[in-house]
């Protein structure tokens, strides 16, 4: 896998570092409340775990598994929802935890659905934020790194449901997803 990567972009103490200020960052945000994290699968899991266990708050875990990219290295355009929540929001306040916001779709489509089930409020943490990707407005209010208009993978990120197990961030080389997108 190393070896399909052209550079890395982040190391795994650079995530950690950073994990743990936006962690302090949240902790601080919600003194006195108990937020519901809801966690975007598949790819912020491993951003997920990292940040709950460093916010030091009462707070409530859920998952939710939209998608629109299907597999491939562009959005369709058509966001789905795979798998929604096992507990009601209404009332509470929501963090959604995303790996990467791109387009802004999926992130758009999800915050409607969310304060259509009555979330008091709605924050979203974000690892990485790709600005240049965006086809739709989206507000982000916590982000660890905003990342250059690359094919990224590892620390949750994938191509073909690979690589999400990489400790690092890296740019994948355009021969590895090229050959298999003609």
């Amino acid at each position: 896998m190393n070896n399909d990567i052209e550079r890395i972009l982040f190391d795994e103490e650079q995530i950690q570092t950073r994990v743990a200020e936006l962690a302090a960052q949240i902790t601080n945000d919600y003194q006195g409340k108990r937020p519901v994290i809801v966690s975007v699968l598949t790819g912020a899991v491993l951003f997920t775990v990292d940040l709950i266990k460093k916010i030091d708050l009462y707070a409530e875990m859920d998952f939710v598994d939209v998608s629109s990219y299907y597999g491939g290295t562009a959005s369709s355009g058509t966001v789905k929802l795979l798998h929604d929540l096992k507990h009601s929001i209404a009332g509470k306040d929501v963090i959604i935890v995303e790996d990467i916001v791109d387009t802004g779709r999926t992130l758009k489509f999800l915050m409607e659905l969310l304060e259509g089930r009555g979330a008091t409020s709605i924050k979203v943490c974000t690892f990485f934020d790709k600005p240049a990707g965006r086809e739709v407005e989206v507000a982000t209010d916590y982000v660890g790194f905003d990342v250059p208009h690359e094919f990224l993978v590892g620390y949750g990120l994938d191509y073909e449901n690979y690589y999400r197990n990489l400790p690092y961030v890296g740019v994948l080389k355009p021969e590895v997803y090229q050959k298999n997108d003609d």
